[in-house]
């Protein structure tokens, strides 16, 4: 059964480095998380400090110690600039064998195809490395592009989850829609 114990590997696609995130990264990851237009899709509040981001990055890197969250920066090879992050929320492997990812991008480099491409990175540890069978995804209705993204993987919408979590306020629900890609429709998916 995969363990990560805190150790978070490296992954490289063509133009990514997929790499653990630092306290270095604050900045960066500031101009993404403190921006409304993107932490909307992500309920969560927008960061209001640098202070608040490394406090972030400190508790998802503590989460990947204790088994719950595995989470990367991504990286450009050709600048060496962190645009954005992604990785396993959750994962559950006794019995289940399967993770839910998430992700965030900066504005900037938004439609550009870099997400996908960090994803496919994910995707190829979640079902080599990690063993697991299912990996899904879930999406705010209004977050088309991240449908998209996830279309243009081979995930499979599977459906509404009506009033699913709190909203970032606390003060009521949303509704996430649910989307997977099973194993073997990846294989599938990458033979194509």
């Amino acid at each position: 059964m995969y363990r990560c114990r805190g150790e978070i590997p490296d992954l490289e696609t063509s133009r990514l480095r997929l790499r653990k995130l630092e306290d270095r990264d604050a900045s960066a990851l500031f101009q993404i998380w403190g921006n409304s237009d993107v932490v909307r899709f992500l309920n969560m509040a927008r960061l209001e400090s640098i202070q608040e981001t490394r406090e972030m990055i400190d508790l998802l890197n503590g989460l990947s110690e204790s088994e719950d969250t595995l989470r990367w920066g991504i990286e450009l090879k050709e600048t060496g600039g962190l645009i954005g992050s992604c990785g396993f929320n959750i994962w559950q492997l006794s019995g289940a064998d399967r993770g839910e990812i998430g992700y965030d991008l900066g504005k900037p480099y938004w439609g550009q195809g870099y997400m996908p491409e960090a994803l496919s990175a994910n995707l190829k540890f979640g079902y080599s490395v990690m063993g697991l069978n299912r990996i899904e995804a879930l999406v705010l209705e209004e977050n088309k592009a991240s449908q998209r993204v996830l279309d243009k993987l081979g995930f499979k919408p599977e459906g509404l989850l009506r009033e699913y979590q709190r909203n970032e306020q606390g003060e009521g629900y949303i509704d996430l829609q649910l989307h997977a890609l099973l194993k073997r429709e990846y294989r599938e998916w990458g033979s194509n």
